[in-house]
């Protein structure tokens, strides 16, 4: 589930309720994301799925990623706080606003 989706799907995983964090998603992803969510105190589980893909899911069931990012509780090791851009790993920069996505903004840095 992007972020940009607010659905809040629960799924069984390893006979226990979770909230789907992303589905059909690549390794890297998952070690991305499991990093980042277990950093901030989550359980998660992995799912193998089609074709190497995962599922990605953490035992809260009151967790939702949208709102997580967009109200800000989530935090990098450095101690940043996650924005859609990191979220997506969108950029390496992490000094660019989200909402500047897709614009030139070297230039006013």
């Amino acid at each position: 589930m992007a972020i940009t989706n607010g659905k809040h799907i629960v799924k069984e995983f390893d006979g226990v309720n979770c909230t789907v964090v992303e589905e059909g998603i690549s390794q890297a992803r998952v070690d991305f994301l499991q990093s980042l969510l277990k950093f901030n105190n989550f359980d998660v589980k992995v799912q193998a799925g089609e074709n190497d893909t995962f599922s990605l899911a953490v035992t809260d069931l009151t967790f939702n990623p949208t709102i997580a990012v967009y109200e800000k509780s989530l935090y990098t090791r450095t101690g940043r706080i996650v924005t859609p851009n990191i979220w997506n790993q969108k950029t390496k920069n992490l000094h660019i606003p989200y909402w500047t996505e897709g614009f030139e903004v070297a230039k006013y840095y």
